[in-house]
């Protein structure tokens, strides 16, 4: 389905980073934009001053566009529109639809007049015996009695619109079509709607998206839970995979794929599909999905992402690195990491100059293998003068431990890169060459024999 006339937007607040909530609200409405040749609106909601923090403006366009996010028009400020706010809210007293109030002791008490005053709130009055129903394009027909609203403040005592207020008339004033938001936000619905039935607006059309929960089925919470798209990138998820993954919080495709490039998401997606229920953010699957995207980079690409992280790491200077050896094993590396950020850990033994054996690998690697020592001294000897080729140090390890009739390769592992695991050994040792690899060794055999 093509419709051009399909306006959707985010509104993000600059009052905190973009988190995976927000980020999945923006990917929700930039898909179904993209999906009908319909247009993205990118809308700042500044109106709350105390609380914003401008600095985090260009943080959120950031990581938006790090996400793949682009909008059509924008960004707009609400903040830019006051006056207009102030004019709708001035019309409201006017004709006896708003009133005059501040907080004493916790009770509101009405302030006689039909003008603004500063320093005093102004609310909406709600009408009575009346029903607000509107069709969700998530939840369907869905009604709200107006005899359980309260009437609610749309100018702040400070001379600012509240987020009510703003968001009906920069809808209406914008001619936005589509609303998708979250769950939290239904309650507000009917207060908005009757905003802009009081300025002489259709409302847009609301989809309100499942609540994102964790592993124990609690909403995510900024307190609790990872949520920042500014930590997920900077551990190293690609946004390809991030985006592959938001995508499926609350919506499923008609087939069973579920990884695939954003140009088959966007052909897939449909509103009718998003799920009422709550969508649960798993950080394991998330993994999964980075994991596969990262193992399908070409050996280019994946160098040129990862270096960052390498010259980073304070365990060595940014000289040290050499960016051949990081290519020719960028395969192996790529088949055992789930984010950028753990790449480091792969190739830190090829770039330090010694490695400290950790104690679960100096335990189970050398103290309780069987003849470690042995090994490591048979290995020293064959490694001083064999010729120094990935298959002959291979079948050289082997050779050794055929003759004490023991496992081998992993106590030479351990000593020469700290690790338990790790890449295939015998190409790296290559590339480390013969005199660190026999270093470590001999210094990995003298530990283990001092410490027995």
């Amino acid at each position: 389905m093509t419709n051009p006339d399909i306006r959707c937007r985010f509104a993000p607040s600059p009052t905190g980073y973009l988190h995976v909530g927000s980020a999945r609200t923006a990917l929700f409405n930039w898909l179904f934009a993209r999906s009908v040749g319909g247009t993205f609106v990118l809308r700042i909601e500044d109106t709350d001053g105390d609380r914003n923090r401008p600095e985090l403006i260009d943080v959120i366009f950031d990581e938006l566009r790090w996400l793949g996010i682009d909008w059509d028009e924008g960004p707009f400020f609400q903040s830019d529109s006051r006056d207009r706010h102030r004019q709708v809210v001035t019309d409201l007293l006017a004709n006896g639809r708003a009133y005059l109030s501040e907080r004493v002791n916790e009770e509101n008490v009405v302030i006689e007049g039909s003008e603004l005053v500063d320093g005093l709130a102004v609310r909406y009055r709600v009408p009575k015996d009346r029903q607000v129903v509107f069709t969700d394009a998530v939840r369907g027909d869905v009604s709200f009695e107006t005899n359980d609203l309260e009437d609610f403040v749309i100018w702040r005592s400070n001379g600012t619109p509240t987020f009510l207020l703003a968001n009906a008339v920069d809808d209406a004033d914008m001619g936005i079509t589509h609303a998708i938001r979250g769950e939290d936000l239904l309650s507000t619905t009917p207060k908005v709607q009757l905003l802009m039935e009081e300025i002489g607006a259709t409302p847009p059309i609301y989809g309100h998206l499942p609540l994102l929960v964790n592993e124990q089925r609690k909403k995510l919470s900024k307190r609790r839970d990872d949520v920042s798209i500014a930590d997920y990138r900077t551990r190293g998820y690609l946004p390809e995979a991030m985006v592959n993954y938001l995508a499926l919080l609350g919506w499923g495709p008609d087939d069973d794929i579920e990884i695939r490039p954003i140009i088959e998401i966007i052909d897939k997606f449909d509103l009718g599909r998003v799920n009422k229920a709550a969508a649960f953010f798993d950080l394991k699957k998330l993994d999964h999905f980075s994991a596969t995207y990262i193992q399908n980079l070409d050996a280019d690409k994946f160098v040129e992402l990862v270096l960052p992280y390498l010259h980073a790491d304070e365990r060595w200077s940014a000289a040290t690195i050499d960016v051949a050896v990081v290519k020719e094993f960028a395969g192996d590396v790529q088949q055992r990491v789930a984010r950028l950020s753990e790449v480091p850990d792969w190739y830190d033994w090829l770039f330090l100059d010694s490695v400290e054996i950790e104690e679960k690998a100096m335990n189970k690697g050398l103290r309780k293998a069987k003849q470690a020592d042995e090994v490591l001294d048979g290995v020293i000897e064959a490694f001083a003068d064999c010729a120094w080729e990935e298959d002959v140090l291979n079948q050289t390890v082997r050779a050794v431990g055929d003759t004490l009739g023991v496992k081998s390769a992993v106590p030479v592992r351990v000593a020469v890169t700290g690790k338990m695991g790790g890449i295939p050994l015998y190409g790296p040792l290559v590339r480390l060459g013969r005199d660190k690899t026999i270093d470590r060794l001999r210094t990995a055999r003298e530990h283990l024999r001092s410490s027995s």
